[in-house]
């Protein structure tokens, strides 16, 4: 062996040893562990019940905490300063709001899609078929508050069928608006097609017609003041992965 070929090796073979253990460290330092917060919109409830416990198995280093509730008022806490490390949103809107003051990192990504259904006591007494059903004398209709997500599909959706919609009682979230079927309280609520398959029996389901219907889209983005950027882009990124859609699909949610 040749000097010159001699000294590269011993040159080679030295910044390899070197690179070793800061290779190591570097991927060590990047294994999601520790906690993250999770604020997501109460329709996820169900579904992110099942991917945290996923998620953390997968992880077995990391500890998932949610935070559930309407989007739009997600959206104040995390501007606010409110803790939070992952925001899942049921509309874009919302999202945007966030993505424009800067308080998100990257760009957020859509992880699931939704629909509409009518929600009716079980057997449909009131004998509801289409959303115009819903707003005939006598029926007792409820739906989200015109400032949630779900309140603005809903109101679209009647848009989108030519029916005018009287005044209504409301709900802050789809959960809190489906409760109203399921207690008795109300006669009919349009909420989200996930939402009637996590009651379990507890109410109804009449479809919405195609046309009619509107398609809520979920996004998903790391907050910009998370302490655990690490776990918070995992988390984002198992919600995309094969296993998180599967997930997602168990519970009703359409592919993104």
């Amino acid at each position: 062996m040749s000097f010159r070929v001699g000294l590269a090796l011993v040159f080679v073979a030295a910044l390899v040893a070197g690179a070793g253990p800061s290779a190591a460290s570097s991927t060590r330092a990047a294994t999601p562990s520790g906690e993250i917060t999770v604020a997501a919109a109460s329709s996820l409830t169900e579904a992110f019940g099942q991917v945290g416990e996923d998620f953390e198995s997968e992880y077995p280093n990391t500890t998932v905490t949610f935070n559930f509730g309407s989007s739009s008022t997600l959206e104040a806490q995390l501007a606010e300063g409110a803790p939070g490390d992952v925001f899942a949103s049921a509309d874009t809107a919302t999202m945007d709001a966030l993505d424009h003051a800067d308080q998100v990192r990257g760009r957020p990504v859509i992880f699931a899609r939704n629909r509409l259904e009518i929600a009716v006591e079980p057997g449909n007494p009131a004998r509801i078929k289409t959303l115009a059903d819903t707003v005939e004398p006598g029926v007792l209709l409820v739906l989200c508050a015109p400032e949630v997500p779900c309140g603005k599909y809903a109101l679209e959706a009647y848009r989108r069928a030519g029916v005018e919609v009287p005044p209504v009682p409301t709900g802050l979230t789809a959960k809190d608006t489906l409760s109203k079927v399921a207690l008795g309280e109300a006669d009919a609520a349009v909420v989200y097609v996930t939402d009637l398959q996590a009651a379990k029996g507890d109410v109804a389901g009449v479809r919405i017609r195609a046309r009619d219907n509107v398609v809520a889209r979920y996004p998903i983005a790391v907050v910009e003041a998370t302490e655990n950027a690490a776990a918070a882009k995992a988390f984002v990124k198992y919600m995309t992965s094969k296993p998180g859609q599967s997930t997602l699909r168990k519970f009703g949610f359409l592919a993104p």
